[in-house]
């Protein structure tokens, strides 16, 4: 008689594949594809806005790396608000708010990569964002493992990328070090373009959070996930500041904010080279990021409908690939119609707000446990209180400054 037992999520993710993959959904849609809209903003003051973007993101990984302990499964930050609130429609929103993320932010990724694409094949854009989402789409339902494993081995050239960017700075004896020690300007049009370039750069450091939603499938979530979370934003925020020094010393901000691609604009002028290398490194950079966000947001759908608050076939998990295969269908669609309706810079604004508005409910939902009644039987890592309210109180200002 054949197994009837439901086929489940598997334990197959160790801390080296964590960090790797945090790394890579991370470094591939920021710093290749925004520094551009940044710099156009933010100007001279551009890694400031890394700086402010880094340090929001900084104190949400507290919460965050005690919530994934707490409660370690997928559809992570809607578990966390029912088990604070216990209110099953609250909870279901800050699911699906996580889910649209998801799929906005792969959108966003899409559009940027196409640009890449296009500097080396001559095809019309909505035939390469087709080609993109689609192919990526059948890697995520593919395995969790392979998805990683692919993830994983992307990171490595697009990290590699950054540092050919940052090695050809250094050769050239850019003065980075004044240009990251530079005391920021205080005049109101400075201080906007400052706020709003960090808006934009926040989107640029999305992603520790996605390790959370693959809980289920982390070895020794307990100890893993928090450390992983780290090492991702310490590697991220290094490689960050550097580019971000590089690219505002050597190009013009006017001249990235127009770059369809802008690090290989930066590359060129740095180098001296040809920026084939770099637009090929970009490509498998945002690809990378379009793949772990579509694995995350299938994984927060199947998440919700176990839980009810979604369509039950949504659960199913597939006996052969492990992974939510309907789920994963529906998400790609969705991302293929908005990479092919929606501007790179609109999506990414919309990405950063709503992941604002999510961190905040998580640092919330934290407060409402720590300061309730609620206990947890199982170890797990505490966050420092005031690092948890100044997560809140720095979230709700980020989010003030895009209605300035």
């Amino acid at each position: 008689m054949p197994d009837q037992t439901p086929a489940a999520l598997r334990r197959r993710l160790t801390l080296p594949l964590l960090v790797l993959y945090g790394t890579g959904v991370t470094v591939g849609a920021g710093i290749y594809v925004l520094i551009g809209p940044v710099a156009g903003h933010a100007g001279a003051m551009t890694p400031w806005a890394f700086v402010l973007a880094a340090s929001t993101m900084a104190l949400t990984v507290a919460s965050y790396a005690e919530l994934c302990t707490r409660f370690p499964v997928a559809a992570s930050e809607a578990a966390y608000v029912r088990a604070a609130f216990h209110r099953r429609s609250l909870s279901a929103v800050t699911g699906l708010i996580t889910i649209v993320i998801g799929i906005v932010s792969s959108a966003a990724v899409s559009v940027g990569a196409a640009g890449y694409v296009e500097q080396i094949i001559d095809a019309p854009r909505p035939a390469i964002i087709v080609g993109l989402v689609v192919l990526l789409g059948a890697f995520a339902a593919w395995g969790i493992l392979e998805s990683v494993l692919i993830a994983g081995a992307f990171t490595l050239i697009e990290v590699g990328g950054l540092m050919m960017v940052i090695a050809a700075g250094w050769h050239a004896d850019l003065p980075m070090a004044s240009t990251l020690l530079a005391a920021p300007s205080l005049t109101p049009h400075a201080l906007s373009g400052l706020l709003v370039g960090s808006l934009l750069a926040f989107f640029a450091f999305i992603g520790f959070e996605s390790l959370a939603n693959v809980a289920e499938e982390a070895h020794l979530p307990e100890k893993n996930l928090p450390r992983a979370m780290a090492m991702t934003l310490a590697i991220t925020t290094t490689l960050y500041l550097l580019v971000a020094a590089i690219a505002v010393t050597a190009v013009a901000p006017a001249r990235l904010a127009a770059s369809p691609a802008p690090l290989g604009l930066i590359y060129r002028e740095v180098a001296g080279a040809s920026p084939l290398t770099i637009n090929v490194i970009a490509i498998v950079a945002t690809l990378n990021t379009i793949l772990a966000q579509i694995t995350v947001a299938a994984r927060v759908v199947y998440g919700m409908a176990r839980q009810g608050d979604l369509p039950r076939a949504l659960a199913r998990v597939n006996s052969i690939t492990a992974t939510p295969l309907v789920a994963t269908a529906l998400v790609t669609a969705t991302v293929l119609a908005l990479a092919l309706t929606v501007s790179l810079e609109g999506l990414a604004e919309f990405t950063s707000i709503a992941t604002l508005i999510v961190f905040a409910l998580v640092n919330l939902a934290l407060l409402k446990l720590r300061l309730g009644t609620s206990k947890d039987g199982h170890p797990h890592f505490k966050a420092p209180l005031p690092l948890v309210v100044a997560g809140l109180i720095s979230c709700m200002l980020m989010i003030a400054t895009a209605f300035l």
